[in-house]
């Protein structure tokens, strides 16, 4: 989940204490050597070392990572070497900028083993299998627990509680034109309030003080009262992040919580799927796809909970207790269909900035 980018939310792995693999090898050019096959994504994907070094064995082939930024950052700059492509897969295109990896021809179509096991509603390009769902998340308002009882005021749990005045000057979301995250959540507003009110829903949340930051980090770390990587510095209690953001503030405390000190707004959330594909013009198209068939196998994806926060693709892929525990289950995400975004997207954060940023 994007993300990003989600950015996505790994990054709030990161934060508190997560480990991740840094970027390594060539900047492009895809794999020189047959034998060793390149993940091109954001900066935060990660894997666990056993589960990566699993595969290397099995499949003789040795990953080569190469990191873009934030996943809109990273699809740009796919988009800019395409003639030359940086590596032989892309991980971390999401619903939000699916159209454009799909409209500059980005991937070359492979149906990956196991894609049996994806439930269809996230097989976004299930005809023609240029792009294979790797996981999902929903990006929701988040609160801090603490902040609401302390001042003796119940938490917001939908888009319509946020331009209340009890919550005025609270939220701090990311720039839509910058933060995967942040033009999720425009999204989410667009998918509630229609072409026609989505405008003046964002008008109201000026009006009472929304504060808007160029990426989720900055969001999250640094003014969201809630976090623990912040220690508590920030001053915002609202803060536009990810329904698994939750479970990343419980991770190694002792004694466990009852519950994790931040909660979801459930009602705000716009549900993001993340795809993974093989790049045009792959050096090893032949390890491209062995790399593909790993990402969505069970034992990848029963990793990633912990390591990026987001929810498997795979609909027989375990989840762990920390993740179902403390994470938030949303049952009804707001949603678009890709080419509503697509031929709507760019108008709609021109819009936004003009609205929100003057």
């Amino acid at each position: 989940m994007s993300t990003t980018s989600r950015i996505t939310a790994a990054a709030l792995a990161a934060a508190v204490g997560m480990t991740t693999l840094a970027a390594c090898g060539g900047s492009g050019g895809g794999s020189a050597d047959a034998k060793t096959v390149t993940l091109v994504s954001h900066d935060s994907f990660a894997v666990s070392k056993s589960v990566l070094a699993a595969f290397e064995k099995e499949s003789g082939y040795k990953v080569n990572f190469v990191k873009g930024g934030d996943a809109g950052k990273a699809v740009n700059q796919a988009i800019l070497s395409k003639d030359n492509p940086q590596g032989d897969v892309f991980f971390g295109i999401d619903n939000t900028l699916l159209s454009r990896g799909l409209n500059e021809g980005l991937f070359t179509p492979y149906k990956a083993k196991g894609l049996d096991n994806v439930p269809a509603a996230l097989q976004l390009d299930k005809d023609r299998h240029r792009v294979t769902p790797l996981d999902y998340g929903d990006i929701c308002v988040n609160y801090d627990r603490a902040y609401f009882a302390k001042h003796k005021l119940a938490p917001p749990t939908t888009l319509d509680d946020l331009t209340k005045p009890q919550y005025k000057n609270l939220l701090v979301t990311e720039n839509s034109a910058t933060s995967s995250p942040g033009l999720a959540f425009q999204l989410a507003t667009i998918a509630k309030y229609g072409n026609a009110g989505w405008q003046n829903y964002w008008k109201k949340l000026k009006a009472n003080g929304v504060e808007v930051v160029d990426g989720w980090e900055q969001a999250y770390n640094d003014r969201f009262s809630g976090s623990a990587a912040g220690a508590g510095k920030g001053d915002k209690p609202l803060v536009v992040s990810y329904a698994s953001s939750p479970p990343a503030e419980v991770l190694g405390k002792k004694p466990a919580p009852k519950e994790a000190p931040t909660g979801v707004a459930t009602g705000t959330c716009f549900r993001q799927i993340e795809f993974g594909g093989l790049l045009k013009g792959a050096k090893n198209e032949k390890g491209g796809k062995a790399l593909l068939d790993f990402l969505l196998s069970k034992q990848f994806q029963e990793d990633e909970p912990l390591k990026m926060f987001v929810n498997p693709a795979r609909k027989d892929a375990k989840v762990p207790t920390l993740f179902t525990k403390y994470g938030t289950k949303i049952d009804k995400p707001t949603t678009l269909p890709p080419e509503t975004i697509t031929k709507n997207r760019e108008q709609w954060i021109k819009q936004w900035s003009s609205l929100v940023l003057k």
